[in-house]
């Protein structure tokens, strides 16, 4: 996903060991990554000063919090060597000692680095023409990937700091796309179609095609200027500090909001297997659910004290084989064993219709991401195509889903289709199974950004203490326990987090700083066709967000 943050890490560590030859090639543009496509012209570099003098990235402004995001979201689009390192734990390879060295942050993430820390609103800092002590999101591309990886002996770098996991083919592009689109949402296809009707179904391909559309505007959005890589350094692009702080915190929210939904998925599948399992604790009754929830909470809890988490990222890179592996239990048990309910179905049900419409919408919720995929593509010429594959067969798999589920269930879908399946049958089990354990592994990639974001803020003084790292995650996990015990609605909490967060982040912010940083540059149909989007966007956000609050009300 990358110019990683990594490599330009690497420079702000070695500025005093750089000669001034190696300083200036810093300047020079990259023009080698393949990106030969149209998106060119729409590059300001001619007039970017004119036309956005308080965001253009500057090498002399240190950015805005948050400063780590590259870093913790590139662990969802590259699969790097694994190494086991626990916060506060000595490293098992040669170069960690302690929190702050552990393996993922000798990639050197700016927010760990004591020279870099900077406060929420960054101050003025004095004027250093010939020093490189800025972010990654301020500094021109590299001018090569491989120069950049040469450039240090061994001792600077660890085992999978390769500039391989900075190129990825077409293949893994589209296989990194997958995996951030399909995720839990496509338990709850077949409940959405219940909540909207068959009609409604047309809601998840129109959102398919909007998304498949904002995704290549954030794409024109990072070319337009020299050293935006992430959702944030859009933000600060289009609306300066301000809007890089609102969109991290939205994009943190959503990632949090995800959290709790694997905690309360865990809570509603093994209670559905063991439904007799009971504890006593103290005088209190803890019953299945809540039960299972806690368990799960503490068996994540570890994972979110690692540092590296590239051992997680391999095994959650199956994520595209879960899904699959779900659908095909739920053709298999339709199709041979088949399982019915032999429910009503309803073409169209207009008073529910905007929960679906939320729904749908959370099937979308990739663009943090994308991003990250498009810096790393070996050809970004090859985005639009990487991204048109990655949607139409995450759309196939949901529809799949969803025709599939609702006709064998009908209106007596519950909001994770595996909560209708018998237990009695090998597939059910399959699918039981392969739904509970993926959480697991996903949980701590999920909060890792998050926690990041939090660390970022410890006072310099305090960082170097693993202690806070560790007080910082495990409140984080605590909390989504407790978000997921009081509002314990899979269905509707994902409906709230596709209404609001995923509305704005997939549909409304793209639009609106595509229409920001290119002003004057885009053509009548791209403006029109951007304020359609928006509008869409915001009456979804606001009728969705409104139904799933009051459906989460009703039930409290």
């Amino acid at each position: 996903m990358k110019n990683s943050v990594s490599e330009h890490s690497f420079y702000i560590e070695s500025d005093d060991e750089d000669d001034h030859g190696e300083e200036k090639q810093l300047d020079k543009p990259e023009n080698e990554d393949g990106n030969d496509s149209d998106s060119s012209n729409y590059s300001n570099d001619d007039n970017n000063e004119n036309d956005f003098p308080d965001s253009k990235p500057s090498s002399f402004n240190p950015p805005a919090w948050p400063q780590s995001y590259r870093q913790s979201m590139d662990i969802y689009s590259s699969v790097p060597s694994p190494s086991l390192t626990f916060l506060g734990t000595p490293s098992l390879t040669r170069l960690g000692s302690s929190f702050l060295a552990s393996s993922l942050t000798r990639r050197h993430t700016p927010e760990v680095l004591p020279s870099l820390h900077k406060p929420l609103i960054p101050q003025a800092e004095e004027e250093q023409p010939q020093q490189r002590r800025s972010s990654h999101t301020l500094l021109p591309p590299l001018p090569s990937r491989r120069s950049a990886i040469k450039k240090f002996p061994d001792e600077k770098s660890v085992a999978h700091e390769f500039p391989a996991s900075r190129q990825s083919s077409y293949g893994q592009g589209v296989l990194n796309g997958i995996n951030v689109l399909c995720g839990v949402g496509i338990l709850s296809t077949p409940y959405a179609v219940k909540e909207g009707g068959w009609a409604g179904l047309s809601i998840l391909f129109i959102f398919g095609v909007l998304s498949y559309y904002t995704g290549i505007l954030l794409r024109y959005c990072l070319d337009s200027q020299p050293g935006l890589e992430t959702y944030p350094d859009i933000g600060q692009a289009a609306f300066g500090t301000v809007g890089r702080i609102i969109i991290s915190i939205i994009l943190y929210v959503e990632l949090y909001s995800c959290c709790v939904e694997y905690i309360i998925l865990e809570g509603d599948n093994l209670s559905a297997l063991f439904p007799n399992a009971h504890l006593s604790l103290g005088g209190y009754q803890l019953d299945a659910r809540h039960l299972f929830a806690l368990i799960t909470t503490l068996a994540v809890l570890p994972t979110v004290w690692l540092r590296d988490l590239t051992v997680l990222s391999y095994i959650s890179a199956g994520g595209v084989i879960a899904s699959v592996m779900v659908v095909v239990c739920l053709y298999w048990l339709g199709l041979v064993d088949h399982v019915s309910s032999q429910s009503e179905q309803t073409v169209l049900n207009v008073s529910s219709l905007p929960v679906a419409i939320g729904l749908y919408g959370y099937c979308y919720s990739g663009h943090a991401v994308f991003p990250n995929i498009y810096t790393s593509l070996e050809k970004r010429s090859q985005f639009p195509a990487v991204l048109l594959t990655s949607f139409a067969i995450v759309t196939v798999l949901y529809a799949g889903a969803a025709v599939m589920g609702y006709m064998m269930f009908g209106d007596s879908a519950e909001s994770q289709f595996t909560l209708n399946l018998p237990t009695d049958l090998v597939a059910s089990k399959i699918a039981f199974w392969t739904t509970i354990v993926n959480p697991f592994t996903k949980y701590a990639l999920t909060m890792s950004p998050v926690a990041m974001s939090m660390e970022e803020l410890i006072p310099s003084n305090h960082a170097k203490s693993h202690m806070y790292g560790v007080l910082i995650r495990t409140a984080l996990v605590i909390s989504t326990l407790l978000v997921a015990l009081k509002v314990p609605f899979f269905g509707f909490v994902m409906a709230l987090i596709g209404s609001l967060f995923t509305m704005l982040v997939t549909l409304i912010l793209p639009c609106a700083c595509f229409l920001r940083i290119l002003k004057g540059k885009t053509s009548p149909i791209q403006v029109s066709a951007c304020i359609l989007i928006i509008i869409i966007g915001a009456i979804s956000a606001v009728i969705g967000s409104y139904s799933a609050l009051s459906k989460i009300i009703q039930s409290l």
